[in-house]
């Protein structure tokens, strides 16, 4: 080949890496899984810089689903994966790197524990190995842990929900704080004589605790958006309802550098469509200063909030609205500034249903990492999903429709 043949053509790849963001692993996509059902449902860039994923695979393990915890390197690549469950359904929903360098991760099992659904709390080393497990749970009905942080006592809170342990027939949301070895030291039940859930909480900066979920026993006719804030101790000290005449979720919260709060959900009393994307900014005390809808004609939902590195938002979710699901579901990922305002958004996936569950910024290039489940591409008909853009969305193959 020509010297002037080689540059020409060293040039071009060199536009096409500046261009896609395909050059040091700045974007990618993966997928992890076998011939059955596997998905997840959270993720979180590791110490390492690599990632940390929990949820449930129905192709390994023992059971018939098994909670399913993968770590892999900064570029998406496997390094391991670990199975926690017996012989019945076994799910994590929330996973989050511990100070000592391992994991702990909270979803249900029905292998173990005192009976139905309870709630799993599994500690393991920075390789994976399980260093612990405790179950909480009452011996009729379901428990479900849905969200797990480490708190600033080394120990850690969990929120989900449970009618196990109460009088009605429908789940109280359930915060349950144990000490560093899983522990229980204090639960609190919150809700009424219907169906409250908790989906996400945060530590706040005074110690307390902040909870987001949605109500039937509280809401504006069938169900409402709901924030809960307790102080250290569990002690409820207030509560927010978001909604209308439809039916309206919270699903993750956050208390943001001001001592705010941002939310996510969905909500069919308000927006374009039938179900619409939903993004909630409150102050400390839980008032409402602003929301935003996002979406189309069809059904779309935010899962996942983090505030930015620039002070604005990113949510992942899932939109029937735009995309090329062909009626089937598309990932969908929206950047917006710090007054929730739209500055893009995209979307990730093929003719089957995707999703998109959880999104973190990454550290080093202000990019995003998110995680889900895929029908239109991996091994199996449901697979893991992870995929990592840079700061603007951009992943290969390029996303499907910049909205």
């Amino acid at each position: 080949m020509k010297t002037s043949h080689v540059m020409i053509f060293a040039f071009i790849i060199l536009i096409l890496t500046i261009s896609f963001g395909y050059g040091e692993g700045n974007s990618w996509i993966k997928t992890f899984g076998g011939s059955n059902d596997d998905w997840a449902n959270s993720v979180q860039q590791t110490s390492d810089e690599g990632y940390i994923l929990a949820g449930c695979t129905q192709t390994y393990g023992k059971g018939g689903s098994d909670a399913w915890l993968i770590k892999t390197d900064s570029q998406g690549k496997e390094e391991w994966n670990k199975t926690f469950g017996g012989s019945e359904e076994d799910e994590a929903h929330s996973v989050q790197q511990t100070r000592d360098g391992g994991y702990i991760l909270t979803g249900y099992t029905r292998s173990y524990g005192e009976g139905g659904a309870d709630v799993l709390l599994v500690k393991t080393d920075s390789s994976g190995i399980e260093t612990w497990n405790k179950t909480f749970g009452g011996w009729a009905g379901d428990d479900f842990g849905e969200s797990i942080q480490q708190t600033s006592d080394g120990g850690y809170i969990i929120v989900g929900s449970t009618n196990s342990i109460i009088s009605t027939q429908y789940p109280n949301i359930w915060l349950i704080k144990t000490d560093s070895n899983g522990n229980e030291m204090w639960n609190r039940t919150f809700g009424g004589p219907k169906s409250d859930v908790g989906s996400s909480v945060w530590q706040t900066k005074d110690g307390g605790y902040i909870i987001a979920g949605d109500t039937s026993s509280y809401g504006v006719k069938l169900n409402a958006g709901l924030l809960l804030k307790t102080d250290k101790s569990g002690n409820e000290e207030w509560y927010k309802i978001f909604g209308g005449s439809g039916y309206d979720m919270a699903d993750s919260v956050q208390q943001i550098t001001d001592g705010e709060y941002i939310i996510a959900g969905w909500t069919t009393s308000h927006g374009a469509g039938v179900e619409d994307g939903w993004l909630i900014k409150t102050d400390s005390s839980g008032n409402k200063q602003w929301d935003k809808t996002f979406g189309g004609t069809k059904n779309d939902a935010l899962l996942s909030v983090e505030q930015t590195s620039d002070g604005g938002y990113i949510v992942a979710g899932d939109t029937w609205s735009y995309g090329t699901g062909n009626g089937n579901s598309d990932g969908w990922l929206t950047k917006t500034d710090a007054n929730g305002n739209k500055l893009w958004s995209k979307t990730y996936g093929g003719p089957e249903n995707d999703k998109a569950k959880s999104v973190q910024q990454t550290k080093k290039d202000g990019g995003y990492v998110v995680a889900g489940q895929t029908e239109s591409y991996g091994a199996g008909k449901k697979d893991v999903w992870l995929i990592k853009t840079d700061a603007n969305g951009n992943a290969p193959p390029t996303p499907t429709s910049s909205l």
